[in-house]
């Protein structure tokens, strides 16, 4: 019976299957397989799957999976998590590192306080301030594209009850994610392929964040992605200025940092903890 080694990963609350191509060479990956290994009730829980591979010109290559076993976005926290696990198991002697994601390059640093700092390229299809029609009632959203795409919606301009005219959410606690979330994730207007839906909260400069990530089709405790879109539509549409803090669902704080450059985004990166819950290993043969 086949044994596939494994580490299991949390960035802020986003938690990961790591696995290394280079140790489990005897590794087929599809969507079923992938789904069952995030599922937290039969597998071993995840919102996603990452494979590092030894990469020529990089320091290492990252595949990621959503828990649906969909592919060819990007995963922010995920990256952070590849970034520790290579620091703790490939190069322990270096800090700054260069690796692709699904055939995209990117770089990263690993602190000696242990947080991770991944940097983004430049954002496309920034949108600000449009309509869409979510639960019989017209709300006010913005969309970034981060390497994923991303809807920003501030609750406050959601109605509680839309029979209840002028009453709106002030606390993220208390909202509905779920339910508004799979409405807006599939939206006609963000075909095809859907969209990740962010909630905000702006208090006291500090945004507190929750997100519906799609491929997972749930809340998840922390979106990086989506934290760096909610934190430049924040500046864009409400002046914050970075580094911008973010709360995410998990109680986490992730830090997103930029420049504006000739009126354009330069330098974008996301600051948070990653860490290393636990390793071990599978029968292929159960998953396949």
């Amino acid at each position: 019976m086949s044994k596939i080694i494994f580490t299991k990963m949390s960035g802020a609350g986003n938690d990961f299957v790591i696995i290394s191509k280079d140790i489990n060479k005897q590794l087929v990956l599809s969507h079923s397989v992938i789904n069952k290994i995030c599922n937290r009730r039969f597998g071993i829980g995840a919102d996603g799957v990452i494979t590092i591979a030894s990469s020529t010109g990089f320091d290492f290559d990252m595949e990621y999976f959503n828990a649906d076993g969909s592919t060819g976005t990007l995963c922010a926290n995920g990256a952070r998590c590849a970034l520790k696990y290579v620091r703790e198991n490939l190069f322990k002697n270096k800090s700054n590192y260069l690796f692709q994601s699904n055939g995209v390059q990117y770089s990263g640093e690993v602190y000696k306080n242990g947080s991770v700092k991944f940097n983004l390229n430049i954002p496309k299809n920034i949108k600000l301030n449009f309509k869409v029609k979510v639960s019989n009632q017209l709300i006010n959203v913005c969309y970034a594209h981060t390497g994923s795409p991303h809807v920003v919606v501030k609750i406050k301009d959601i109605l509680v009850d839309s029979k209840r005219q002028g009453i709106f959410y002030s606390d993220i606690r208390d909202f509905p994610v779920f339910s508004f979330g799979k409405e807006i994730r599939n939206l006609p207007e963000f075909y095809p392929g859907g969209t990740n839906v962010n909630f905000i909260n702006t208090v006291d400069d500090k945004i507190f964040i929750r997100t519906f990530e799609r491929g997972v089709e749930d809340e998840t405790f922390a979106c990086g992605t989506g934290s760096v879109a909610s934190a430049l539509i924040a500046y864009l549409s409400d002046g914050l200025k970075p580094p911008i803090k973010l709360i995410t669902f998990g109680g986490d704080e992730l830090i997103v940092n930029f420049e504006i450059i000739e009126q354009k985004f330069k330098n974008i990166s996301i600051t948070g903890p990653a860490e290393i819950a636990f390793e071990g290993e599978f029968a292929a043969e159960k998953y396949q």
